[in-house]
């Protein structure tokens, strides 16, 4: 709907006679008179002479008391959604009847298309658009695609959605900087704009072709433009040396025309009634689709809410469709920050939590639980114990680095060489693989592959030393798994009965029973050994 803001317009126009207007202004309503009456006539009739014999009249009869109400009533009766402020079938006050016909009588009935769904797709490129109070984005893609192919797009706006256009071109919309010079009833909220003329090397120029035969237009709380390169239409003359208010600006956008105003109500029913506005109205519908080269373009004429669709030229493409849908998406987004939900939607929200939470009361109130058990009377995790069984599943636990596993290994090889070879303990790398090359029972392939082995354990080990950790693959870890097994069966490391004897210089001492002389069978003494 329209925004809330002061209006005052004249319901009533009696130009000849010297009784007064209504007029609203806001929610009051004030007896004003005729600014057009003679001059003879306003000084005969006072207001306080008026009020006073509108007083007497009252007293005397009921009759002027019930018709000024029901025209009261009349006029602040709520409006049908079919007559919406700015529409062309609105033939009351802020109505566009009068601008729907103007345009019918310039262009004839069937090159005027008012349309709610406005399909980029069926425009030519002598066709014009007239937006006036969009309160839904216009497409600007569309929009300057249209232009560049020699369409002419309008927007007259002040407070609606017309704004995210015009930024795309630079040009901002603003409130009246200042007071104007020159004003309706001098009312400041009604300034008088004239058309802006260029000065050059002292020679005045032609006024823009929209305001060619405009020399006065009534313009009603409108806002200002602001734009670096575009040629000013029309300006509001601002007093105390403020310079002036730009309130129409062109454009040429390649082969089309781009013309944006900022005061709507300027077309209105009841200001079409001042020669500018009229004149304004019929230039600018000339200018859209009716120029030199322009006869047979049709003018689309879209107010307030309304829909788009189609693409200019032909079928959209996928780029297209998906800024299409992220702008829609866009679009709600803004206008729930804007006025919230809809009530049916919260309704909605409310209905599907309600539901949502009794079901989950339900389920938690027939599920059966457990009685918990203490932590005392838990059992202990296997990590958490000590011994083999603790060891393997901290080795085992997916978290633990395979390099801890690597470790592992080399420390059961170190250990089983120690113990078969009578190595000190924690012997080195170096001591190791010296003892199983003196020991002959390791092939030179497996030495190989356990020289190759050890230096990967070595590393690793550094690496997890110095905190900064080793990736090491499965591959890796069973590889050194076969080689270090294949090492300990070679030497014979897990056999009990060589695990008795010990290893120096990688010769076999022989248990005391083995290693003691005996004598013959018969009991007869060794050689060299004397009788008793």
């Amino acid at each position: 709907m329209r925004h809330d803001r002061k209006r005052e317009i004249a319901l009533f126009a009696l130009p000849r006679n010297g009784r007064p207007n209504i007029e609203v202004s806001g929610r009051l309503f004030q007896w004003r008179f005729n600014e057009y009456a003679p001059a003879s006539v306003t000084q005969r009739r006072t207001r306080r002479a008026f009020c006073a014999d509108l007083l007497r009249t009252t007293k005397r009869t009921g009759l002027l008391v019930a018709s000024s109400a029901v025209g009261l009533g009349a006029a602040l009766a709520p409006r049908s959604a079919s007559a919406a402020v700015f529409d062309i079938s609105d033939s009351e006050w802020e109505g566009l009847s009068e601008f729907y016909q103007i345009a019918k009588t310039e262009l004839g009935p069937d090159r005027v298309k008012p349309v709610a769904t406005l399909d980029w797709s069926e425009l030519r490129p002598e066709d014009g658009i007239v937006f006036i109070h969009p309160t839904e984005p216009i497409d600007s893609t569309e929009a300057s695609e249209f232009m560049k192919q020699g369409g002419r797009l309008a927007v007259v706006d002040d407070f609606g959605r017309g704004d995210e256009l015009l930024k795309r071109f630079r040009i901002e919309r603003i409130r009246m900087p200042g007071r104007p010079v020159t004003a309706l009833r001098q009312d400041p909220e009604l300034p008088i704009a004239e058309p802006w003329l260029e000065i050059s090397r002292g020679q005045i120029g032609a006024p823009h072709p929209v305001v060619s035969s405009v020399k006065r237009l009534v313009l009603n709380h409108p806002m200002a433009l602001v734009h670096p390169d575009l040629s000013p239409v029309l300006k509001v003359r601002l007093a105390k040396s403020e310079g002036d208010a730009i309130v129409a600006v062109a454009g040429q956008v390649e082969k089309g025309r781009l013309f944006a105003m900022s005061d709507p109500s300027a077309l209105i029913n009841s200001m079409l009634r001042y020669p500018g506005n009229r004149a304004f109205a019929v230039g600018l519908v000339k200018y859209l689709a009716n120029d030199a080269d322009r006869q047979n373009g049709r003018l689309y004429i879209v107010t307030n809410a309304y829909k788009q669709e189609g693409s200019v030229g032909g079928d959209r493409t996928m780029l297209q469709e998906v800024e299409g849908a992220l702008r829609s998406l866009g679009d709600s987004l803004a206008d729930v920050r804007k006025t919230g939900f809809p009530s049916w939607l919260l309704a909605i929200l409310a209905a599907g939590g309600i539901a949502l939470l009794a079901v989950w009361v339900g389920r938690t109130s027939g599920r059966p639980y457990r009685s918990p058990l203490p932590r005392y009377a838990r059992s202990t995790p296997l990590v958490a114990r000590g011994g083999v069984a603790g060891r393997f599943a901290m080795l085992a636990a997916p978290s633990s680095p395979k390099g801890l596993v690597l470790l592992e290994l080399k420390s059961a090889l170190f250990d089983a060489m120690s113990e078969r070879f009578g190595l000190e303990p924690n012997p080195s790398s170096d001591a190791v693989v010296k003892a199983v090359r003196r020991s002959g029972l390791v092939d030179d392939s497996l030495q190989s592959h356990l020289a190759r082995v050890m230096q990967k354990m070595q590393t690793v080990e550094s690496a997890l030393t110095s905190g900064s950790g080793a990736r090491v693959p499965r591959a890796v870890v069973e590889d050194a798994h076969h080689v270090v097994r294949a090492v300990i069966a070679a030497v014979g490391a897990l056999e009990p009965a060589r695990a008795v004897g010990r290893s120096y210089g990688g010769g076999d001492v022989q248990p005391p029973s083995e290693r003691e002389p005996k004598g013959p069978a018969d009991g007869t003494p060794a050689d060299g050994a004397g009788a008793p």
